[in-house]
């Protein structure tokens, strides 16, 4: 069995910190700097984990290529199953003429382009969020932007920036339920402290969103409705979370947001108006349609939420569950060791793949995508025409998400990622901030909250004890920072690209906005858990 060493570079952290930062270094180059696809920015990156695998950490030869293989495995599945099936629906909505009823129906509550993104970008992408996650909030809600006339840029952006508030609490609950079973703390107190922490943030999110869109004028003329976002949403998020439990906070959560914005339009609308850069469809006053067909028009959504919950039903969930495969990934599955301090005591690693192919979010989405051309009456044949259409759009974002999931898995694997987490670990007092960093750098680097929590939540524990911190609110705060580095993820960047049809080129831009913007929000957590660490430590969970 061969075992991870986190200081392979002269003993030294600092400098083995250094090379193990080497792959997210590329990325950073290549994407922000030579603004390169971001398909060529994660091969390379990959390459350079290769490389840093194998000289710096001695990574075995087979070894390295069984986690990148893993990794790959799993962006492909589950991560790309999801977006790809979420686009899907999409087109066909789009291909039988429905998308434009759903239009109408959204701008007879209003046509301002600030408003429909709190209530799409925000509220209804934080509802699929809560009960699917895994990238489909930001190809659902993106693609529904892209279709009412948003700039493929500003739709990617926005709806990158909206999947924040959300994450810690998506698909019913799963990364927090990952987090407690990895730290065998409760997961009540977990849950109440990702909401203390995140809902102050969530608070300001939808104002924020206007800001990014047309600054503090723009923000001026929707402020009651950023506020009955924010509010309805934060409130409601703080209470379930702390109250109730995980697995239903984004759900209530989003409901009560869009609940509250649907009753605030009927009675108020901005009297500014507001044009949003790069708007690629002339307003248009919407057109009254009879009640079945706006019903018919918003079915494919329909299905999606009911199917999602569908799965989500503990019996129904049970029987599908019996047919999930979980074996050990060949060349992987306890073949390396990890040792103290990332582990409590020497333990081999696992490496179980889960092939859940009918509990999968996806698959759900798959299935409502099918019924939807049933009940519109669209043919096999055009089905099928869609769907090829759909593989092949897809194809340079599903080879994105592959190879940043290879290299987040090899940099886990040969122990990179851990002498990272160390090093952000032996910053002492400051560490309450940089857990949050902390946190914030597992998302990045492997696009899910869940996985972040898997990668450094004992690691958390385990500082927390040596410094005298409270592990709950260290644990926790590994989530909450986690979900600000959801927007800069490469495989976020490449499905919300796919989902508004983005130039290749652009993706480069894109990561440049939501850099910022990430940076700023994670700080403004991390700030949040200081406060609750030395200041109000009454509060904290």
């Amino acid at each position: 069995m061969w075992q991870q060493d986190y200081t392979p570079v002269g003993d030294s952290l600092g400098l083995s910190a250094l090379a193990a930062a080497l792959p997210i270094f590329v990325l950073l180059y290549l994407l922000g700097l030579r603004r390169k696809p971001a398909w060529v920015a994660a091969l390379c990156g990959l390459g350079a984990a290769v490389v840093v695998a194998a000289i710096v950490y001695g990574m075995p030869a087979g070894r390295l290529v069984s986690s990148v293989a893993y990794g790959a495995a799993f962006g492909l599945f589950p991560i790309g199953w999801v977006v790809f099936t979420a686009i899907l629906l999409y087109n066909v909505t789009v291909e039988m003429g429905k998308f434009e009823i759903i239009k109408d129906s959204i701008g007879g509550l209003s046509e301002d382009r600030r408003l429909q993104a709190l209530l799409i970008a925000f509220a209804f992408g934080a509802f699929i969020e809560g009960a699917a996650g895994f990238g489909s909030p930001v190809a659902v809600a993106a693609a529904m932007l892209t279709g009412l006339g948003f700039s493929p840029f500003y739709a990617a952006g926005i709806c990158l920036l909206a999947n924040t508030a959300p994450v810690a609490f998506g698909s019913i609950g799963t990364p927090l339920l990952t987090l407690a079973g990895i730290t065998d703390l409760p997961l009540d107190r977990l849950s109440a402290g990702v909401g203390r922490i995140c809902a102050p943030v969530s608070l300001i999110v939808p104002a924020y969103l206007v800001l990014v869109m047309g600054g503090w004028r723009a923000l001026r003329g929707v402020l009651p409705a950023a506020a009955a976002c924010g509010v309805s949403f934060a409130l409601t998020q703080l209470l379930v979370s702390n109250y109730i439990g995980p697995q239903l906070t984004d759900i209530l959560a989003s409901l009560a947001s869009i609940g509250a914005l649907v009753a605030l339009f009927r009675v108020w609308q901005p009297r500014d108006s507001f044009t949003l850069e790069g708007e690629h469809l002339e307003p248009h006053t919407p057109r009254k349609h009879p009640a079945g067909k706006v019903f018919m028009a918003w079915l494919p959504y329909l299905l999606l939420i009911v199917c999602i919950l569908a799965f989500q039903w503990k019996p129904f969930k049970a029987l599908l569950d019996s047919t999930t495969l979980v074996f050990p990934w060949p060349g992987l599955h306890h073949q390396i060791e990890q040792v103290a301090p990332v582990v409590k005591s020497a333990s081999p690693y696992r490496a179980l793949y889960t092939f859940n192919w009918l509990t999968a979010p996806g698959t759900a989405c798959l299935i409502a995508s099918l019924l939807a051309a049933l009940f519109l009456g669209m043919s096999p044949a055009r089905f099928a025409r869609v769907f090829w259409q759909t593989a092949r759009k897809l194809l340079l974002a599903e080879l994105t998400i592959a190879s940043v999931l290879g290299l987040a898995f090899l940099m886990n694997y040969s122990g990179a990622t851990a002498t990272l987490g160390l090093a952000f670990a032996a910053t002492g007092v400051l560490f309450p901030f940089f857990s949050a960093m902390l946190g914030w750098l597992g998302v990045f680097l492997t696009g899910s909250d869940t996985s972040a929590n898997a990668l450094f939540g004992n690691l958390q524990v385990v500082t927390a004890g040596r410094l005298d911190l409270n592990p709950v609110l260290m644990a926790a705060s590994n989530s909450s920072g986690g979900v600000m580095g959801k927007m800069i993820s490469l495989q976020s960047i490449a499905v919300a690209a796919a989902a508004t049809g983005m130039a290749s080129t652009e993706e480069g831009k894109l990561f440049r906005f939501t850099l910022r913007h990430s940076v700023l929000l994670a700080s403004v957590l991390g700030l949040l858990v200081v406060v609750y660490a030395y200041v109000l430590p009454q509060f904290a969970p």
